[in-house]
């Protein structure tokens, strides 16, 4: 089974849309089976808290299934349990390595470069634009899932 943790600063907005997006369209192509999806966050402010409002309201909009949920914060085993980290900003790479060290097994991604772009998914959080955040997000889950499906 391949392990996807998509990982952000709150676990709130973006990896929690990455999250359900990712389990919607692996379902969709009949992966349950085979894909594992969470997400977490590199602090702890939000730890304990459900999905932000304005990302249930994106997903709500799209048809996009999700559950209620508690925001958790990344630890190291979760960089030794999971097959793809998938950060979406630099930030998150600097505070991700805090947590884990050296990406020694070459498991974090950035989650843009999956369509080839070096940016950051753009943060809900400051833009309040979340439909900016599911362009970015359905596009890099959508090169992802051809990166998986091609080497399962």
């Amino acid at each position: 089974m391949v392990k996807v943790l998509f990982i952000c600063h709150g676990n709130i907005c973006r990896s929690t849309m990455a999250e359900f997006y990712m389990k919607y369209i692996v379902n969709q192509v009949g992966l349950d089976d085979s894909i594992y999806i969470e997400s977490a966050g590199t602090s702890r402010e939000e730890i304990g808290n459900d999905t932000h409002y304005g990302t249930k309201q994106k997903l709500d909009e799209m048809g996009i299934p999700y559950t209620r949920r508690k925001a958790r914060q990344v630890t190291m085993d979760d960089y030794h349990n999971f097959d793809y980290l998938v950060i979406m900003d630099e930030n998150n790479a600097r505070n991700l390595r805090r947590i884990i060290g050296d990406d020694v097994d070459h498991k974090v991604y950035k989650a843009m470069s999956f369509v080839g772009e070096s940016r950051d998914v753009k943060d809900p959080w400051y833009t309040g634009n979340f439909d900016e955040t599911y362009d970015d997000v359905s596009r890099s889950c959508d090169a992802l899932l051809e990166v998986i499906k091609a080497n399962i």
